[in-house]
This record gives structure tokens, sequence and C-alpha cells, in this order.
């Protein structure tokens, strides 16, 4: 991997950009809709890791509620308020 974009500024900037965000106050709907993400990827877990015989298709559905509620969490938390001001 000689050519890695990982390793240029560029790259450096867009993480700090990314956590600046994440830092920064998310709006009440992405509140809730994180709250949201992170009570199906904690049952979709439970639904995976239940200690019982299960069908397969309650751990598939299990498995896709895991996925959603994380990708629902990631992208909620990213949201930031924008300042009214330059309206």
């Amino acid at each position: 991997m000689k050519n890695s974009n990982l390793k240029g500024p560029k790259f450096k900037d867009n993480l700090k950009s990314y956590f600046s965000r994440v830092a920064s106050e998310t709006p009440p709907f992405f509140k809730k809709l994180r709250l949201i993400g992170l009570v199906l990827a904690a049952a979709g877990t439970v639904l995976i890791a239940a200690p019982v015989s299960l069908p397969a298709g309650v751990i598939a559905f299990g498995g896709y509620m895991l996925v959603a509620g994380t990708v629902a969490t990631a992208m909620s938390q990213a949201a930031i308020v924008e300042d009214s001001e330059e309206k």
C-alpha cells in the first residue's frame, strides 16, 4: 500500500471534523432516534446471544436489528444543531 489515503493530512482533518461534530450539541429528534437505535441494538444482541435454541429466522432478524440500531445510533450522534443567526 504505497499510496494510502490514511497517511495524508486530509484524512486527519476529516477525522478531527467528525470528532468535533460528535462532541457538539445534538438536536432533540436525533437524541430520541439515538435512544431508539440503542434499544434496537440491545434487543438484536439479546436475540443473537440467547442461550436457548431459536429458529434461524429469529436470529437473522436479530442481526438486522443489531445493524439497524448501530447505524441509527452512529448517524444520529453526528447530527448537529445549526445556528439560526445566519438566516
